[in-house]
């Protein structure tokens, strides 16, 4: 559903007219230089602009073929329609006719008969336009025609001139394109003739039967009819209405008593068939026993209706109404009961002005009839200040003989602008907004219209003189200030048109950027300050004094007149420049702030620079109210340069747009991190940006686009699938309704969305369409696809998560919440026992929250264990955890739960399967190898259904690992998932090769892992298994291997090489040269064998980090053949990992790499640091390095379980200064509230323990203080690496198992010399 404000229609005589054609009302009007084409009072069917802005003067359009004439001062357009078939109808120019340079502006157009088209100007012209355009008559006239008109079966036609007293009637009297003749003669008025009217014909008879009403300035409407077919005249006068008689007040001393007089007429043929189908309806009710309340109005109606009278209705502008019946029109003898009086009502208000001393107050009435059982009777009413009202009701209502409330009620009211809209502006609440255009016209529009929020209701019109830059809207309307290039002015804008009532012109260096209000500690609507902003950062602050009232009262305005006046003028201390500067979206949020000016005040305005530095700035007035103070509430990095557009919401989200205008990025100004980018098409260049809100603080951000709008709203961050922050729910393409790019768009306090294209404004309302591909696409409920409101679409997208939901269970997984996801499997099974499709299932599954948020106790330094917390009989719940996985995805196949979508369904039946496994073994491992084993089990259930959107586990899980001291457990789940037959693919598929602490049981896995590759064909080829023997050094089991491969052809030269001595350097040059040879022929894993073959294990791994791209092929071959403390290992986490991670903002794999490095203290900090402040690095990150994934909440549990692991990540954490840490926990606990997970979040802030700080900072000469002491709670088990420096694999020993014990081994006694200096 939407509504449309289509544009100021002309004030022209012809700017509206209406037939129907082929079974369909059609309704056109012309609004500068556009056509309006209207097939209802909501249905727009096509706009069509002129090539130049020149406004076009006139309109007609032909009953027969559906063609549409337009005109402007040079030429006349002629429209086709077409794909009316096909349920597409458009209509497209089929030909021009040019207008002479001579002929005045003013111009009427009429159809005829077989395409028949006449011209009215200072001359008469006839044209054929049936295939091409030709001039089959043309007759000069003595004063430029007014009014010229066909009559229905194009015999006659009527033409008037400007003041003119007389109606010329031309006749025809020849037909044919070669010889086209009229002649005339003349129908006398006493007066100007204003208006006339040809009868429609009822029947085939009346066709030749023309009458002919005409309405002159004396208030007269007279009747003519050809009464006598052979007098010369044609027409003679058959009756008069008087309208000053027909229409007389009640009372004779009323003062609302106006001379004015409006009138129309409903001809017989249309009152007739509705009549009668107005009739039928009321038999059918009868006949269901259905009393009518209004039978005497109908019973009125039938009797009016017996003889087929014509109706001519007289209104005068304060809803007095008088109608006259008409029968037997033409008829010799007229009788006294030919005409009669219909009724004589009040209260048919049409919405004329009620003055009328200007032609803009003049009304045009047109009338039809229409099958629409609510309104068959429409009549539509062109005031010419540039209103047409579509009003309807029904004949029995409109001439019931008794008072009625209201006779006729409006439709839709077609207004708005008659140039392309260049702005439109909100008020801060979005319930008035101002459209501006390119010549400074502006129209200001408050919401709510009928009792519905989707209309606007046009409040006033402001002129401006000077060129409007900005513009601000107070009290929702009533006010409007205007910034110019060199002053500033308010108006007032409560009586249409808007007053200036305030001026202040201003000199200050650079050019105004910005126009903002500025907040006030207190509720004060009468005094406002305002400020501008310029591009040398300088700022000038006004203040306004309002009236109190919000409607015009002459008796409060006048005491208290608005004011404007200067306050002082500012400076923004910032070192760079400012590229623009611009207003926070409010999006309904009301504006205020806090007593001091701090971070946590509410911002106000958005700044970007040249090289994408993003600030968001508050401000506060002193207490004096003579100066302004500016505070940078949050700063951002983007490194986008040159931005084009920006855009920023009141709950701290800001939309950046590169120089090409096609990319989008979405950064939270409160975390300064990425939360989305798109990169469009260069078709697609992004034009606007406008931010709402739902009433839950739920961010929607539509994107403009020159003939489209695309809403973006907020999801749920989602880690484990690494799903997108930010995803598309709807689109609008205005293409169908108008060829004209979008100028601008705002969103209104309702939700609805503002469009201005060209001179019309389109409002779209919150329903959103369930079964388009954008929706379709998002998980979504299936029983919220019946008819979604925007803001409830939002709330399921981004709101929080009911317990059962997979993504909450997982992030319980991992926090160690181990035992409350089984209560939650458990609580699910027991109110799923009786569940039926259309019950209401409990978010909590009748859980406290309170088992969320108690603190846990803590057990041998630091691993969580609920069990004594909670008295759980282990023997009695966790043996039925089987039993309730079976029954529940039983259940979940059978019955579709409410809160979830089918997908997120089958992921949760996925994760039930999971969580039972890691029940299973919780006993036997600790919680970083559930933490492992759960996603592990996931990943490995997916991939078994879908093709995985990643290949292999994350390095999140690969660390969870890594920290576990129950490898061996996982090594041996890990290759029954492969039936004991892993490959190379399955080991990197499970990180194996990255988290396996014990060197030998990483050997003895690459060997299982050599052994499988050479087995896994029918052939056993060795080439597929030669990396790994020879990274094990293990040449001589390649060799027999080769011994039996007789089937290839390379088993003899490979045998003759490998049976060489590859430490002389002959040997190691013929390998180094074998390896370049298989590069070239890029055959990379062999060629990477042959480096080792050679000794060159630097090489090896470059190839497996460039040429096969295998960053854990590179590890693991590094580890085996040199151990954790070679130097190529080393090297490639130094310059490779290290550097990766901190590009791509990685933690999981800086932390990782740290920590085989030694540096423990580093991958701690690196959990909260920056990564690339931790390197000795100049390359910037990546734009991927700023995004939300980057900061994983799973981090803080990382965080708090290696903190006080060891005296180096001890000391880590005393680098760390307590705002940082802060920061962290706040910052993880938004991060969970965006996933859905407000519990968690809630447990992370209620039981977070910061470390102690030491109360005296130490001097030089002093020992720094013992980190133990940072404890809370003191642990034995913190592993003291500080005193006794290890190398990376003996720091080891703390976390995995520990080290074996060196058997002592006696030296030889050259290296005993050479240790005493021999």
């Amino acid at each position: 559903m939407r509504a449309i404000l289509p544009g100021k229609p002309q004030a022209r005589l012809q700017a509206l007219c209406t037939t129907e054609w082929e079974g369909l009302r059609l309704v056109v009007y012309i609004s500068g230089n556009g056509l309006m084409i209207f097939s209802g009072p909501h249905d727009l069917v096509q706009t069509i602009y002129h090539e130049d802005d020149e406004g076009l003067v006139a309109v007609a359009i032909d009953e027969h073929s559906g063609k549409i004439a337009t005109a402007n001062s040079y030429e006349v357009l002629i429209y086709r329609p077409y794909g009316k078939e096909d349920g597409l109808l458009k209509w497209s120019l089929q030909c021009t006719i040019p207008r002479s340079p001579q002929e005045p502006a003013d111009v009427t157009l009429s159809w005829g008969t077989d395409g028949e088209l006449l011209i009215g100007s200072n001359s008469l012209r006839l044209f054929q336009t049936a295939n091409e355009e030709l001039e089959i008559w043309r007759r000069a006239l003595s004063k430029p025609t007014r009014i010229a008109e066909f009559s229905c079966d194009a015999d006659l036609i009527a033409s008037t001139g400007h003041y003119d007293r007389l109606v010329k009637l031309w006749r025809r009297q020849s037909y044919g394109a070669d010889d086209t003749r009229f002649d005339f003669s003349y129908l006398p008025h006493p007066t100007a003739v204003t208006a006339i009217h040809w009868r429609r014909p009822h029947t085939r008879v009346q066709a030749s039967e023309h009458v002919l009403y005409s309405v002159c300035a004396d208030y007269k409407i007279r009747i003519w009819a050809a009464m006598d077919q052979h007098r010369v005249q044609g027409l003679q006068l058959w009756a008069e209405i008087d309208m000053q008689d027909s229409v007389q007040p009640r009372q004779l001393n009323s003062k609302v008593h106006s001379q004015d007089r409006f009138a129309f007429i409903i001809d017989s043929q249309d009152f007739s068939r509705t009549t009668a189908a107005i009739l039928k309806e009321a038999a059918k009710l009868q006949a269901a026993n259905v009393e009518s309340k209004e039978q005497h109005a109908l019973e009125h109606l039938a009797e009016i209706a017996k003889s087929n009278p014509e109706i001519c209705v007289v209104l005068d502008r304060h809803g007095h109404m008088s109608a006259w019946g008409l029968e037997n029109v033409g008829c010799k003898a007229r009788k006294p009961t030919d005409i009669f009086n219909v009724a004589h009502v009040e209260n048919f208000d049409v919405g004329f002005l009620n003055s009328a001393g200007h032609i803009d107050h003049n009304t045009i009435l047109a009338s039809f009839c229409r099958s629409q059982p609510d309104a068959p009777f429409v009549l539509l009413a062109h005031h010419l200040d540039g209103r047409i009202e579509w009003l309807g009701c029904r004949l029995d209502e409109l001439f019931a003989p008794f008072p009625q409330q209201k006779r006729i009620r409006q439709k839709i009211l077609w207004t708005g602008h008659d140039g392309p809209i260049k702005r439109i502006v909100r008020s801060a609440s979005g319930k008035a907004v101002m459209s501006r255009t390119n010549d400074n016209e502006a129209l200001i529009w408050t919401q709510g219209f009928g009792g519905s929020d989707l209309g606007l209701t046009r409040r006033c019109s402001l002129r401006c003189p000077e060129h409007i830059h900005r513009s601000w809207l107070l009290q929702e309307g009533n006010f409007a200030v205007n910034l110019h290039h060199a002053s500033i002015s308010l108006w007032d804008a409560r009586l249409s048109p808007a007053t200036q009532v305030g001026h202040v012109p201003f000199d200050i260096e650079g050019h105004p950027i910005c126009l903002v209000q500025l907040p006030k500690p207190h509720l004060d609507i009468k005094t406002i300050h305002i400020a501008t902003i310029t591009s040398k950062k300088s700022g000038i602050l006004w203040e306004i004094q309002l009236p109190e009232g919000s409607d015009y009262q002459p008796e409060v305005r006048r005491p208290s007149p608005p004011s404007l006046k200067y306050v002082c003028a500012f400076e923004l201390d910032i070192d760079d420049n400012i590229a623009f500067m611009l207003p926070i979206d409010p999006a309904g949020s009301a504006m205020w702030t806090s007593s001091s000016l701090d971070t946590f005040s509410k911002d106000i305005a958005i700044s970007y620079s040249q090289d994408g530095r993003l600030r968001a700035w508050t401000a506060a007035i002193d207490s004096d109210e003579t100066a302004v103070k500016w505070l940078v509430t949050s700063t951002v990095e983007t490194g986008i340069k040159d931005p084009s557009l920006a855009s920023a919401s009141s709950i701290r989200k800001t939309a950046l747009v590169d120089g090409s205008m096609t990319g989008l990025t979405i950064w939270d100004m409160r975390s300064g991190q990425l939360e989305h980018s798109v990169q469009y098409t260069e078709l697609e260049l992004i034009r606007d940006l406008d931010w709402s809100s739902t009433p839950d603080d739920q961010a929607i951000l539509a994107v403009g686009f020159p003939h489209q709008v695309v809403m973006l709203a907020q999801m749920r961050y989602d880690y484990l699938n690494a799903g997108a922050a930010w995803a598309p729910i709807r689109s609008i393409n205005i293409k169908d309704s108008t060829p004209h790019p979008i100028g601008d768009s705002t969103w209104l306090g309702s939700g609805n969305l503002l469009i201005g294209s060209g001179n019309q404004l389109f409002i779209y309302d919150k329903s959103v369409d369930p079964s388009n591909n954008t929706i379709s696409g998002l998980a979504l409920p299936e029983h919220k696809h019946g008819k979604p409101d925007l803001f409830d679409l939002i709330t399921i997208l981004n709101g929080p998560l009911p317990l059962f939901h997979p993504q909450f269970i997982s992030q319980c997984i991992l926090a160690g919440k181990v035992d409350q996801a089984q209560k939650i499997l458990q609580g699910l099974c027991k109110a799923l026992k009786f569940f039926t499709d259309g019950d209401t299932l409990d978010n909590f599954v009748s859980l406290s929250p309170d088992i969320f948020t108690v603190e846990a106790q803590t057990l041998n330094g630091g691993t969580l264990d609920y069990r004594a917390r909670y008295g759980d009989a282990d023997d009695e719940t966790k043996p039925h955890i089987e039993e309730v996985a079976a029954s529940l995805n039983e259940t979940l196949s059978q019955l579709s739960i409410p809160q979830l979508s089918s997908q997120e369904q089958m992921h949760l039946a996925d994760m039930i399967d999971c969580v039972s496994t890691v029940i299973k073994h919780q006993r036997s491992m600790d919680e970083n190898a559930t933490r492992y084993l759960l996603f592990f089990r996931q990943h490995m259930i997916r991939k078994s259904q879908t093709p995985p959107k990643r290949a292999g586990i994350t390095h999140r899980e690969i660390v969870w690992a890594y920290h576990s001291g129950s490898q061996d457990i996982l090594v041996d789940l890990t290759s029954r998932q492969f039936q004991n037959r892993m490959l190379w693919a399955d080991a990197r598929d499970c990180g194996l090769f990255m988290w396996i602490n014990d060197v030998n049981a990483l050997r003895a896995q690459l060997e299982t892992i050599a052994r499988n590759e050479y087995a896994k064909t029918d052939e056993k080829n060795p080439i597929d298994c030669s990396l790994y023997y020879l990274a094990l050094r293990k040449k001589n089991v390649l060799v027999g291997l080769w011994r039996m491969a007789a089937w290839n052809r390379e088993q003899a030269s490979t045998q003759r090489l490998l049976s060489n001595n590859f430490q002389e350097a002959r040997w190691k040059t013929a390998a180094l040269k074998n390896a370049y040879a298989l590069l070239g022929k890029r055959r990379f894993e062999y060629a990477a064998a042959f480096f080792l073959l050679a000794g060159n294990l630097q090489d090896a791994v470059n190839v497996c980090l460039h040429h096969i791209r295998d960053l854990q092929l590179a590890v693991a071959i590094a580890r085996v053949y040199e151990g954790d403390d070679g130097s190529v290992l080393r090297l490639l986490l130094t310059d490779k990992v290290l550097p990766q991670a901190a590009l791509e903002g990685d933690r999981w794999l800086a932390t990782w790499a740290f920590w085989m490095l030694g540096k423990r203290d580093l991958a701690l900090r690196c959990l909260i640091s920056p990564i690339h402040t931790l390197l000795d690095t100049l390359e910037s990150p990546k734009m991927q390095a700023r995004s939300y994934l980057a900061n994983d909440p799973a981090l803080v549990v990382l965080y708090k379980q290696l903190r006080g692991r060891t005296l180096q990540t001890l000391k880590g954490a005393s680098r760390i200064s307590p705002k940082e840490e802060w920061d962290f926990v706040i910052q993880n606990a938004r991060l969970y509230d965006r996933m859905g997970c407000d519990l968690l979040a809630l447990d992370l802030v209620r039981n977070w323990e910061f470390l102690l700080q030491p109360k005296e900072v130490p001097s030089q000469t002093q020992r720094p203080p013992d980190p133990r002491k940072m404890l809370r709670r003191r642990s034995s088990l913190v592993v003291d690496d500080l005193s006794n420096p290890k190398s990376p694999t003996g720091m080891k020993a703390g976390l995995g198992k520990p080290p074996p014990q060196k058997v002592f081994e006696e030296p030889e006694a050259n290296s005993l010399l050479d240790n005493f200096g021999f």
